[in-house]
């Protein structure tokens, strides 16, 4: 078995985000574990995705009919489509345990997203929960804390 090193751990962190840029999404969806979730908290702080409410939680069922929709011909919000930009720090290693299987990675995000007249920015820290599966990295959970999460937003489009 092929362990990651602490550079791969930052190099899928900055193509995940790349590929959400470019709006490759199916390519985007090959990164993630079958059991996984992209979780946007509500609350400061919060702790537990499912027993408070949150902005987003997704499972990968839900994260495919989010990039079915995007994609789709009928999709009238969606035209023109939607296009974001991702500004990344360098990501830190939070947790490096190859024996353990644990690979946390955390990211400072200034996120644009812009559609006709309309574009808005968000700063968040990602967390990034990784797992090797057939050697190869794959997200597990990916916990975008908005700096202004307690703000009212309108629609996020796309995925930060």
């Amino acid at each position: 078995m092929t362990l990651p090193t602490r550079d791969d751990l930052i190099d899928l962190v900055y193509h995940e985000a790349q590929l959400i840029d470019e709006g490759r999404f199916d390519e985007w969806l090959e990164l993630w574990g079958a059991d996984s979730y992209y979780w946007m908290p509500l609350d400061y702080q919060q702790d537990n995705p499912k027993n408070m409410t949150s902005l987003m939680y997704e499972d990968a069922f839900l994260r495919k009919l989010r990039v079915e929709r995007l994609k789709g011909l009928r999709t009238f919000s969606q035209k023109p489509k939607s296009r974001c930009s991702h500004v990344l720090n360098r990501p830190s290693i939070e947790a490096f345990d190859p024996k353990a299987g644990q690979f946390i990675t955390r990211t400072a995000v200034h996120y644009v997203e812009t559609r006709l007249d309309d574009q808005f920015l968000l700063a968040a820290t990602v967390h990034h929960h990784f797992e090797m599966v057939e050697d190869e990295l794959k997200i597990k959970l990916k916990r975008v804390d908005l700096l202004n999460c307690d703000a009212a937003f309108g629609n996020i489009q796309l995925f930060i």
